[in-house]
């Protein structure tokens, strides 16, 4: 028997393997949730999330394994790890075929049969365990720790564990040999070196049993302990390679959120588990099992932790993320922190005009904005019925061309509020004008020099604001007009990393959200119209095709599938003004007859807002029928 500070040690790091192994059990369930919440369309990250599943089994069985549960519960939890133990060969099988795919080496059907029947064989142990075939009964004194008998079944699944990691293994370097770009080959050694955790992380559980075990503890005890801070380092390595499959993000994004998922989860728990162990051992020797220490620990760690996260993040993302591109983020984070949205532009906009009848005494006040030679009442304060009896319009034909000249329009006196820019190629000429500002006034009392100068000041501060909305909408509008094409170019480079051969010869299908946008337009000018002529969807297989049928008519031909796409929405027998009819009633009245808004909401018996609602699903229902035909012409 072991006495003195040799029996300290070994319940030392046997405590210390614990703690790592549940950091292994929350390490591999938090990145479990990672890969079904953002790229679970992946059949690579699918693939890997089934391991890090059977991680999660087998390391939380052992993380629940202890001295104060009975020999009954500790037998089940043994035999609850096999359930991980027996499906991870398939597992890696199949990840290895899914990187083969990704690669561009698809299979002929051999190996996605190969895979099944691992998965097959993988049931087979378990119907065997739980016959007690695979394992004999409970050893509770066994050295170095309780464990199951070996049977002959035992080391028949070895050798069939050895083989199918062997066989995953030649599959890796065969996709690894496939990638062409750097960043495939750089990724696929990370995701081959992170593919040894989950195979390091049984090694001991299949070492139980073995007399070397039994005779070596300090060594058994101290490899464990090795192998688990490498499993829980290597399965993040691995969860970083795969991070990068099947979304179109940039680096800098999966790499940023990824860190931040990590942080927030697993690194979090592990160090709030591990506190309250410590703290909770610690207790055990002072002869308190347990103490207020151990709540008090537990949500200090995790306050001081989210806050730690919450603050560091900006400077982590900033060193480590940026790169070369760091001016350029920066700057479009302090764009969107300080962005002028339309509240916050009402919001002033109201200021200035309390503002301004609080200067004045004026019971009602208003700021209009100029938008393609129309003027649209953006603000009004006090009371509206003065400004409803008037049109805005009217108001236009009074400015003489002074940028300093205010005039009296009905109850109003109004002041032009001009750009701060002038055009650079005439000096002389007048500055675009962004709007009105008009406040009731008197028409018979005059306005004090002080009050005119007060006023101005504060039209001046409405001007800015109008200036600055009128800038961003330009930005907005660029941005949306470039957002198709940017989103393009990025799921053609995430396509790339891994196989670059038909990444950029092939032409990516497009998501759905930008489909939609697109058949919006599309509908909007069905008859004709800038948007319906350049639009993107002339660009998808089928309306090429349409486009040979009618004589090179892009146009015609995209129209031909658009109708044929509302004719999917519609349902079958005679048209009807019943609900199941309302989404093709609505295309059909608002688009291709060209009806106002108005009139299909009062024909359906609806409101405009509740018309907009419908009209939104009814686009995304074409949508889905344009990708759908375009998904069968090139599989066809």
């Amino acid at each position: 028997m072991i006495t003195g500070w040799p029996e300290t040690l070994l319940v030392g790091l046997q405590t210390l393997n614990q703690i790592l192994t549940a950091g292994i059990a929350i390490t591999a369930f938090s990145l479990f949730l990672y890969a079904l919440s953002f790229n679970l369309r992946d059949r690579v990250a699918r693939s890997f999330a089934i391991i890090l599943l059977c991680v999660v089994i087998v390391f939380t069985a052992e993380a629940l394994q202890d001295s104060s549960i009975s020999i009954r519960a500790l037998d089940i939890l043994m035999r609850l790890q096999w359930f991980g133990l027996a499906f991870l060969p398939a597992a890696y099988l199949h990840l290895s075929d899914a990187l083969l795919v990704t690669a561009g080496r698809p299979s002929r059907g051999r190996r996605r049969v190969a895979v099944r029947g691992m998965y097959t064989l993988a049931a087979g142990f378990l119907i065997l365990l739980a016959f007690g075939y695979l394992l004999g009964p409970i050893v509770p004194d066994g050295k170095p720790a309780p464990y199951l008998e070996r049977t002959l079944w035992t080391e028949v699944f070895t050798i069939f564990y050895v083989i199918a990691m062997v066989w995953a293994g030649i599959n890796f370097l065969r996709a690894y040999r496939l990638m062409l770009t750097r960043s495939g080959r750089r990724r696929m050694i990370y995701l081959m070196a992170g593919a040894t955790a989950p195979a390091l992380g049984s090694y001991p559980y299949l070492l139980f049993g073995y007399s070397l075990a039994a005779q070596h503890q300090f060594l058994f005890w101290s490899a464990a302990t090795i192998i688990n801070v490498l499993v829980g380092a290597l399965v993040v390595v691995m969860a970083y390679a795969v991070a990068f499959f099947g979304v179109s993000w940039p680096d800098r994004v999966i790499k940023s959120r990824l860190f931040k998922w990590i942080m927030r989860g697993p690194v979090t728990a592990s160090a709030t588990l591990a506190l309250m162990t410590v703290v909770r051992r610690g207790g055990e020797l002072w002869g308190t099992p347990y103490s207020a220490f151990v709540p008090f620990t537990v949500v200090a760690t995790v306050l001081l932790f989210e806050h730690a996260i919450t603050f560091a993040a900006p400077v982590w993302e900033r060193w480590l993320f940026f790169g070369r591109d760091r001016n350029e983020l920066e700057l479009l984070q302090n764009v969107e922190e300080r962005l002028l949205t339309q509240s916050d532009l009402q919001q002033f906009l109201e200021a200035v005009l309390a503002a301004v009848r609080d200067h004045l005494q004026a019971p009602s006040a208003f700021v209009a904005a100029l938008d393609d030679e129309t003027l649209l009442p953006v603000v009004a304060a006090g009371n509206r019925a003065l400004l409803d009896q008037e049109s805005l319009t009217e108001a236009l034909e009074n400015i003489n061309g002074d940028v300093r000249h205010e005039f009296q329009w009905g109850n109003f006196w109004v002041l032009p509020l001009y750009s701060r820019r002038r055009p650079e190629m005439d000096r002389d000429e007048l500055p675009p004008l962004l709007g009105l500002l008009g406040v009731a006034w008197d028409g018979n009392k005059e306005m004090e020099s002080d009050q005119r100068e007060a006023l101005w000041l504060l039209a001046d501060r409405a001007a800015l604001a109008l200036e600055d909305r009128q800038l961003q909408q330009r930005v907005f509008r660029s941005l949306a007009d470039l957002q198709p094409q940017v989103e393009m170019i990025q799921r053609m480079r995430a396509a790339g990393r891994y196989d670059a051969r038909a990444s950029l010869l092939n032409e990516p299908l497009p998501q759905e959200a930008d489909l939609a946008n697109w058949v919006k337009d599309a509908l909007t000018h069905y008859w004709g119209g800038p948007k319906f002529i350049n639009n993107p969807l002339i660009k998808l297989q089928v309306v090429q095709e349409l486009a040979t049928a009618e004589d090179g008519n892009v146009s015609n031909a995209l129209r031909t599938l658009l109708r044929r796409a509302v004719d999917q929405v519609k349902p079958r027998g005679d048209r009807k003004f019943t609900t199941e009819w309302i989404l093709f009633n609505i295309l059909e009245m608002k688009f291709i007859e060209g009806r106002k808004v108005r009139d299909v909401a009062a024909r359906l018996a609806m409101s405009e807002a509740d018309l907009y609602r419908k009209q939104r699903v009814a686009i995304e229902a074409v949508a889905k029928a344009i990708l759908d035909m375009e998904v069968n012409k090139l599989d066809s």
